[in-house]
């Protein structure tokens, strides 16, 4: 659930004002936030007990013979199978890196309850001690990068940004040709690059953190920079942009994709820049959220979309509705549904009985073809992971009305400071500074 968490919480942190203010939403995403705070506090086990986390459910599997998350089809209220859980140790420290993450972020939102904020911090900080431990590990390094970046932000203690900016190269380094560009559950190196890149907003350039922090700017540069370039991404004929496209869920990368490329087109608008140079040309910010808005349309959009539906359930006038999922699927009739009697709906070709609204399905394949099957979960399935993105992405591309001509800032919804406010000795935002790093 981690990417999905630190999603949201990024929405309630960097974005809030457009939540609140044209939404009205902050508080009901604030206690979405709290009920994955909550349960990650609840599974954490101290240091010197038998634990230090407990996590997800062990052995599912479709070959496993025994009834589980996966080979069984039945409603959530009808389990009366074991869910084992699994313990965080050597083996999870990708998984420890989401968690104090996740809690560092929490804390920020929550820092007008001092308390309850405290507590998601000092658990934090526990979990990092212990995580660190399990650094050599093979494929977790920018999970624990994240969360000793976010860690920072929630602290302002310097030693875990000394930490995740000695370490930025090295997790860079270990990042697989598959996940080059894409910030999923399983990386955090672009969204981090991101991070570092506002980061170095405000700070002076004799900064000790200067090469780490120029290192995530040239990163950042060739990730925007891709994303409008057909040297790097195929797309699909209609346009969607194709992260992996030999991995089925487009729609997941995409989401992440336009999310981060808005944010950096926010990022640009309030210091005054009208584009950005790549190795290959450049862009102007009109290009960029271009990009972010045809993503978007493809998405959503029956008039843009190939297969003029809406790929979020519930939306438009034409939607999946045979969506890979049990409770959608299976009828309240006041009976006991078995893993055998509840899988015939599996395979069933009639609609789901019941519409659940609002979440994205995984998508068309790299051809823009979709099958609404229920039992082909590649085009059907909504997931936490594909749809974190999705709220990011929705929230950062509304735009707030804008303020009168006499103004001189754009009223793009971004609480600037808010990440930074624990975060002492940085400069006050400076777009001449800013301007000065970046075109020396």
């Amino acid at each position: 659930m981690g990417d999905g968490f630190i999603a949201i919480t990024g929405v309630a942190i960097g974005l809030g004002k457009r939540v609140e203010s044209d939404i009205g939403e902050l508080e009901h995403i604030k206690y979405v936030i709290k009920c994955g705070s909550d349960y990650l506090l609840k599974v954490f086990a101290p240091p010197g007990a038998k634990s230090n986390s407990t996590v997800g459910s062990a052995g599912n599997d479709t070959k496993n013979l025994i009834p589980n998350d996966i080979n069984c089809w039945k409603r959530p209220e009808d389990m009366s199978y074991e869910r084992p859980v699994s313990v965080c140790n050597e083996t999870a420290s990708d998984l420890a890196g989401e968690i104090i993450a996740a809690l560092s972020a929490a804390s920020i939102v929550f820092k007008q309850d001092n308390g309850y904020s405290l507590g998601l911090v000092k658990t934090a900080e526990k979990i990092y001690e212990e995580a660190r431990k399990f650094y050599d590990s093979s494929g977790y390094k920018d999970e624990l990068v994240w969360g000793g970046t976010w860690l920072f932000f929630a602290t302002g203690n310097h030693t875990y940004l000394d930490y995740a900016t000695a370490n930025f190269a090295a997790a860079a380094d270990n990042e697989t040709m598959e996940d080059k560009g894409i910030f999923n559950w399983n990386n955090k190196i672009t969204a981090n690059a991101v991070l570092f890149t506002r980061l170095r907003f405000f700070l002076d350039i004799g900064f000790p953190y200067e090469k780490a922090l120029g290192l995530a700017s040239n990163t950042t540069e060739q990730l925007m920079c891709s994303y409008l370039s057909d040297k790097y991404f195929n797309t699909t004929p209609g346009g969607l942009i194709l992260s992996r496209p030999d991995n089925g869920g487009a729609l997941q990368y995409a989401g992440t994709a336009y999310f981060l490329g808005k944010l950096f087109n926010d990022y640009l608008t309030l210091i005054h820049r009208s584009g950005w140079n790549c190795s290959d040309g450049g862009f102007s910010l009109e290009m960029l959220q271009s990009f972010s808005t045809s993503q978007a349309s493809l998405y959503l959009s029956t008039r843009y979309n190939p297969r003029k539906m809406s790929y979020m359930v519930g939306f438009g006038d034409h939607y999946p509705t045979r969506v890979h999922h049990w409770s959608a699927s299976i009828p309240l009739d006041g009976q006991y549904h078995s893993c055998t009697k509840g899988g015939r709906w599996l395979n069933s070709q009639d609609p789901n009985t019941k519409t659940i609204l609002g979440p994205m399905v995984a998508g068309p394949d790299r051809f823009d073809d979709f099958s609404d099957e229920r039992d082909k979960p590649w085009f059907t399935e909504p997931s936490i992971a594909s749809n974190a993105g999705l709220v990011a992405a929705l929230i950062a591309h509304h735009d707030p009305p804008q303020p009168s001509s006499a103004s001189n800032s754009p009223n793009l919804g971004l609480d600037l400071m808010g990440v930074f406010e624990k975060v002492n000795n940085l400069a006050s935002p400076n777009p001449l500074l800013f301007t000065k790093i970046y075109m020396a």
